[in-house]
């Protein structure tokens, strides 16, 4: 499955990114993370169902330092990614 997440709130500068990588790669979960010029954290996941939403239910939280205000969840079709990735 595949699921496309942007983040909203107090979420760059805080290690959003690196801890979406962290659990991803510790999840096996595909994908990438990056900061957009809105201020917000834009990341794609990949990977079985369970791994996936465990990775979406963090960015509803964040690391520490995060204030996560919004996330805005959709579906998309898997493009087969390999490895995890910061942008």
């Amino acid at each position: 499955m595949r699921r496309r997440v942007v983040v909203q709130g107090r979420v760059q500068g805080v290690f959003f990114r690196d801890s979406l990588r962290r659990l991803a790669e510790r999840e096996g979960v595909s994908g990438w993370a990056r900061n957009t010029s809105e201020g917000t954290v834009e990341a794609v996941f990949e990977g079985e169902s369970d791994d996936v939403e465990r990775l979406v239910s963090f960015a509803k939280i964040g690391p520490p330092d995060a204030i996560v205000e919004a996330v805005d969840v959709s579906q998309e079709e898997p493009e087969g990614l390999t490895g995890f990735s910061i942008r």
